[in-house]
């Protein structure tokens, strides 16, 4: 198991070591594709194993794994493992076109891998001070992946995200030493006092004040990571600028890192002061997400600005779900991350095939992409859908599992608050995309076909059809193994 462990960490990162040998996008791709499908499988085995209620943990805790961790780590390996393939198709074309020197291509490759280790590495440790410095490792790489086409626009969106996130990941570590102040009471080494394991089973003995700041700092900081308002300013930035397959690692795998440390400090906090003090902050943090998210949206513009201010409507609500709390809370909060990721993974690699085909990213100057690419503009129509919350894909699901928990456990005026901004995301949301798939012919004509061989056609397709079709899976019916996997990692935080 601990193998298993430590290879699924070290499998991203073989196309970083083939760069030395190669600067071309068409190797480096097949290697990242190939790493990505093989990365994904070990983390499927690792949640198979883990998943039924087992804890693996070794080195003092460094080394943590519980159903919770490989839940995140499953998810975030099925958004890098289609990512890679959209990079490969992606870097390619852009290679083909000139756009993409080959330094700028062993770049992408280099910290895409590092990327990627970074955080499937935060998912295997349960020592909450090294949980920080590889969330903060993942936001040093992945800032390279921002800034990568050079130029002006795009090297002041990565100096944004950087100087943002990193401030608020240290508010996180100010949050991380009030916890370990918090726990200087217990018995134990030092090291245990930012153990996991041992900070949960303990939890009684936290002091109070220290544990509350803890929490609230805690939420600040990584909540900065999270995209959650007022802190999301470097996300619409960050995502719009960064190639289309880096969005999509953004957006659906770096946002739940963040919101995984999250739920750990909600743990501890709940054991300790009980469900109300978490709840309002998250309920405050998550409804003033979905609002912003949802007026952003409204103004349509960068259509992969809109996707970014998507994602912190969705942030919002995953942190509204566990705001409710409650079975169905965290279920939902659960089955939420696992279907916006793969939602919005197939929405930014979508919106890399037109921005390479149609060389502009504004709503109002893309049109006709269903008569132009047929399957592009199919799969945008039915992942936009998908992500405003449409049935019968999984966030559908998810979110009515979500409006249950309020009903269940909180305020009707809430719910009603909730669904009248879901039901303005999807108005906007849908509607701009169906104006970009069913309008009619743009004023400016459009770029040559995205990819000019067969190989590439395939490869980018491959990540968005597959996508789709769990969305459309997860819609229907949630598998026996999902289902349990979701249910031990309620139980493991609980």
């Amino acid at each position: 198991m601990i193998a298993l462990a430590l290879i699924v960490v070290l499998l991203p990162l073989l196309p970083a070591l083939a760069t030395p040998f190669t600067p071309r996008a068409r190797p480096l791709g097949a290697l990242a594709a190939a790493s990505g499908v093989a990365t994904l499988a070990v983390a499927i085995v690792l949640a198979i194993d883990v998943g039924g209620g087992h804890r693996v943990q070794a080195l003092s805790g460094f080394l943590y794994l519980d159903p919770l961790s490989v839940f995140f780590l499953a998810t975030i390996a099925l958004v890098i493992a289609l990512a890679s393939m959209g990079s490969a198709a992606y870097l390619q074309a852009e290679e083909e076109r000139h756009e993409l020197r080959p330094l700028q291509v062993r770049l992408y490759f280099i910290f895409f891998a590092i990327f990627a280790a970074m955080m499937l590495g935060s998912f295997e440790t349960g020592n909450l001070g090294l949980l920080w410095v590889l969330i903060e490792a993942s936001t040093l790489a992945s800032c390279v992946l921002v800034g990568l086409e050079g130029k002006p626009i795009s090297l002041e969106a990565a100096w944004k995200y950087i100087i943002i996130s990193s401030f608020g990941v240290t508010i996180a570590l100010v949050g991380t030493l009030f916890l370990y102040f918090a726990a200087s009471d217990l018995s134990g080494s030092p090291t245990q006092h930012l153990t996991w394991s041992f900070l949960f089973a303990h939890a009684h003995g936290l002091s109070a004040q220290s544990l509350r700041l803890a929490f609230l700092l805690a939420v600040i900081g990584y909540g900065t990571k999270v995209g959650l308002a007022p802190m999301h300013t470097w996300l619409p930035d960050a995502h719009s600028e960064a190639p289309s397959p880096a969005s999509a690692m953004l957006s659906a795998a770096l946002l739940n890192t963040g919101m995984y440390a999250i739920i750990r400090f909600q743990a501890l906090t709940r054991a300790q002061l009980g469900t109300h003090y978490a709840g309002r902050i998250l309920l405050i943090f998550g409804f003033a997400s979905v609002l912003i998210g949802a007026l952003f949206i409204v103004l349509r513009g960068n259509y992969k600005r809109l996707f970014a201010y998507s994602s912190v409507e969705h942030m919002g609500i995953i942190a509204i779900a566990l705001g409710f709390g409650g079975v169905l809370g965290f279920y939902g909060a659960l089955l939420h991350t696992l279907t916006h990721a793969i939602g919005k993974a197939v929405l930014f690699l979508t919106s890399g095939d037109i921005v390479l085909r149609y060389r502009t990213r504004l709503v109002d100057e893309v049109r006709g992409v269903l008569s132009v690419t047929p399957l592009t503009g199919a799969v945008l129509l039915l992942a936009a859908l998908a992500v405003a919350g449409s049935p019968p894909f999984g966030l559908f699901l998810s979110e009515f599992t979500i409006v249950r928990a309020g009903l269940q456990r909180s305020s009707i005026v809430l719910v009603a608050a909730l669904l009248v901004l879901l039901a303005v995301v999807f108005v906007a949301l849908v509607g701009a995309v169906a104006d970009m798939a069913l309008g009619g012919s743009p004023d400016r004509p459009t770029g040559s076909a995205a990819y000019t061989e067969r190989s590439g056609r395939l490869l980018a397709a491959v990540p968005l059809v597959a996508g789709l079709a769990l969305l459309l899976v997860l819609g229907v019916w949630i598998p026996g193994g999902l289902n349990q996997l979701i249910m031990h990692s309620i139980h493991a935080i609980s």
